[in-house]
């Protein structure tokens, strides 16, 4: 239901003003245990009606939401059921259910009135509550304009604008973004590289030219709806007369009937492979995103094309690790005695094996530093990390006598110092 409207009802005698009222007021007022009529003004003290769903429940969200709970889960839900995404046969009436329950939440004075009558209060059903124009009232704009509006026209890629419902299945919209998922070397992260990806992406159809009607043939105008993709209900209540506006079923809501082209079945689009060129830059890491713009899914109507989106993953290295997304470390091992006396070792290194000189009497998970030779920042390749090397030291769990007897006069040299 894109927008509910209720009128104030009359009776199908010709009787006008206070005495149709009564006739009314009359009929449906309830027997009290005293066998007496209800007044309408106890009545509207003591009743309170919930129709439909209960909005928190819709959204999903605790009465004691605030604004920003309401918003967020108003954007995650209506892009989920939005129809031009979610093509379940009851995603349209989720979305229009979601779109309502928001209105009034994110509204104070709406808000209120729904707390303490429930959705009647809003349509005037409890006596025309204040300001919500009585029994005529309209409580509800158009949903999908309420959608256009929250998110600006579009939802950054997929949806394209948004206003009615036939003209956002008419107009040209922008094609959806896809996802590819990438797996590179370490040593391919740090200094980039060239890829060909192999991608799955809709494309514009050949055969029909991307309109989705059969060649040759010409759309014509829906008989059910006359064109306006929509088909109104009248539904006479006790409270009047409700309009329901749906979209029309024969046609979908375009307003126009037309044969599919049976290449793409109507879409306008087919699935084809493509090879595209990557340039990975250097820098990235695990979970760095990539757009490539104008790679993603063709558009419906000639509408641009989307983005595609590349997601990397990163092979780790059995020696050198990454971290604070520019620095490497890595360790060495070297005997006491190198420790001792000093040496230099080769470090492997994203450069390739370095030199590294050790300082006498290094300590056992000591850290030396190797500047510049860490990972490019990302965007900006001049500058880079630096790689930390850790140390460590073997001591021989036994020994000859020879090196027992140096070990000893090495202790006897170092206790006669103090």
């Amino acid at each position: 239901m894109m927008a509910t409207t209720m009128m104030a009802g009359a009776p199908s005698s010709r009787a006008t003003g206070l005495s149709a009222k009564k006739a009314t007021a009359k009929s449906f007022a309830p027997v009290m245990a005293n066998g007496r009529r209800e007044s309408s003004a106890n009545r509207r003290r003591s009743v309170v009606t919930y129709a439909g769903r209960d909005y928190y429940e819709v959204l999903g969200v605790s009465r004691s939401a605030d604004n920003k709970e309401l918003k967020r889960a108003y954007r995650q839900l209506a892009r989920k059921y939005h129809p031009d995404v979610n093509k379940e046969p009851d995603a349209e009436q989720k979305f229009k259910e979601i779109s309502n329950a928001y209105e009034v939440l994110s509204d104070d004075q709406k808000k209120a009135i729904y707390d303490r009558f429930g959705e009647d209060g809003l349509k005037g059903g409890m006596g025309g509550m204040g300001g919500m124009g009585g029994m005529g009232g309209d409580p509800f704009s158009n949903p999908f304009d309420l959608f256009e509006s929250f998110f600006g026209g579009g939802m950054g890629g997929g949806m394209g604008g948004m206003g009615g419902q036939r003209q956002a299945r008419n107009r040209p919209t922008q094609g959806d973004d896809e996802r590819y998922d990438l797996e590179i070397d370490f040593l391919d992260a740090v200094f980039g590289i060239e890829k060909e990806l192999d991608t799955m992406r809709l494309e514009n159809c050949d055969k029909c030219s991307g309109s989705g009607v059969k060649a040759g043939t010409k759309p014509t105008t829906c008989g059910t709806c006359g064109g306006q993709g929509q088909v109104v209900a009248t539904v006479r209540t006790p409270l009047g007369n409700f309009q329901q506006v749906t979209g029309c079923q024969a046609c979908g809501g375009t307003g126009q009937s037309s044969t599919p082209c049976p290449a793409c079945a109507g879409d306008g689009r087919v699935r084809r492979s493509k090879k595209i060129q990557l340039r990975v830059p250097p820098g990235v890491d695990k979970g760095s995103r990539l757009r490539v713009r104008g790679e993603g899914n063709a558009g419906r109507r000639g509408g641009p094309p989307g983005d595609l989106y590349v997601f990397i993953n990163v092979r780790d290295d059995p020696e050198l690790k990454r971290f604070e997304n520019v620095n490497i470390s890595s360790s060495v091992t070297i005997p006491y005695t190198k420790a001792i006396l000093g040496c230099s070792i080769k470090v492997r290194t994203v450069d390739g094996p370095v030199d590294l000189k050790i300082p006498p009497g290094v300590q056992p998970q000591a850290t030396l530093l190797m500047a510049k030779r860490g990972v490019p920042r990302l965007g900006n390749d001049s500058i880079r990390g630096d790689h930390y090397v850790t140390v460590k030291v073997t001591i021989p769990s036994k020994l000859s006598d020879a090196e027992k007897e140096l070990v000893e006069k090495l202790d006897e040299n170092a206790s006669a110092k103090k």
